[in-house]
């Protein structure tokens, strides 16, 4: 997995996925459908392996896709086991026409735990726009994936169905199983009504915000942006703060407690009667 921090490049990162099943499910037919991006491998040939690019758009973040068609045929299973070493997901696919293909997905999850044990793995039932030859029922497929803990999907190159977002799935899964979703959470670019709160509350305390000349909706949402941002946390330590901004009527609202005192006797020599206690 590659991180592509530099704004020069078309993606952030790169994801090696792997197309995994028998022959003739239709896993070229998938790749084909695939608009963008470029066939030709990177190391110059293909020795029965389909490649494919494809720059899918999760969380704000571009995600360019390798993908790699392994051949179901027996003769390439070492070529299968040598890309498997590099790759960070695995889509195992399977024709919902033909039982023997989904029978033969736990044969590749055997493959794929020798040869790439931990890899993130999506089940995919290819070629729904033939339904009514259906030999694989969605139900079995779906409890079949939950089983093994893996996400589920119907597609169909045909109609385009749940193509992209069988692969973006995958990458999301990938990217939060390596912690890399944290690298754009720290991103979010607040909004204007966000940025005027922050500036509010950043100086006015809790306990005032109900004497600014606003709306009563707008007040009570300072406050809830105030006690949720944690920003009036200073008036935990005491200090009191007022909305006017002249040091004159800062001494008037900041005024000294007045200290009450026990009377006190009168003097001796005072002749008034009312001064006397009785």
């Amino acid at each position: 997995m590659t991180h592509r921090a530099s704004p020069a490049k078309a993606y952030d990162f790169l994801l090696k996925f792997l197309l995994v099943g028998d022959s003739d499910v239709g896993k070229g037919e998938i790749l084909a459908s695939l608009q963008d991006g470029s066939t030709e491998s990177p190391y110059g040939y293909n020795m029965g392996i389909d490649y494919k690019t494809t720059t899918i758009l999760l969380d704000g973040r571009r995600i360019k896709l390798q993908l790699w068609d392994t051949s179901g045929q027996g003769r390439f299973c070492t070529i299968f086991r040598s890309y498997s070493r590099g790759a960070q997901g695995v889509i195992l696919v399977y024709d919902i026409t033909n039982r023997w293909s989904f029978d033969g997905i736990d044969r590749w999850i055997k493959e794929i735990d020798e040869h790439a044990p931990g890899v993130p793995k999506i089940l995919v039932g290819n070629r729904l726009h033939l339904a009514f030859k259906r030999q694989v029922s969605t139900d079995q497929a779906q409890n079949f994936a939950e089983r093994l803990g893996m996400t589920f999907f119907e597609v169909s190159p045909l109609c385009n169905f749940n193509i992209t977002e069988s692969f973006t799935e995958l990458a999301r899964i990938v990217l939060m199983r390596h912690g890399m979703d944290r690298l754009w959470r720290p991103n979010k670019v607040l909004s204007l009504q966000d940025l005027c709160c922050r500036a509010i509350v950043s100086c006015t305390p809790v306990h005032l915000v109900d004497k600014l000349p606003l709306p009563v909706a707008l007040r009570s949402h300072l406050k809830s942006f105030s006690m949720a941002n944690g920003l009036n946390a200073r008036m935990m330590h005491g200090r009191s703060y007022s909305l006017t901004a002249n040091n004159t009527n800062k001494r008037n609202s900041l005024k000294k407690a007045k200290i009450i005192r026990p009377p006190q006797s009168p003097p001796k020599n005072c002749t008034r009667n009312s001064c006397k206690i009785s």
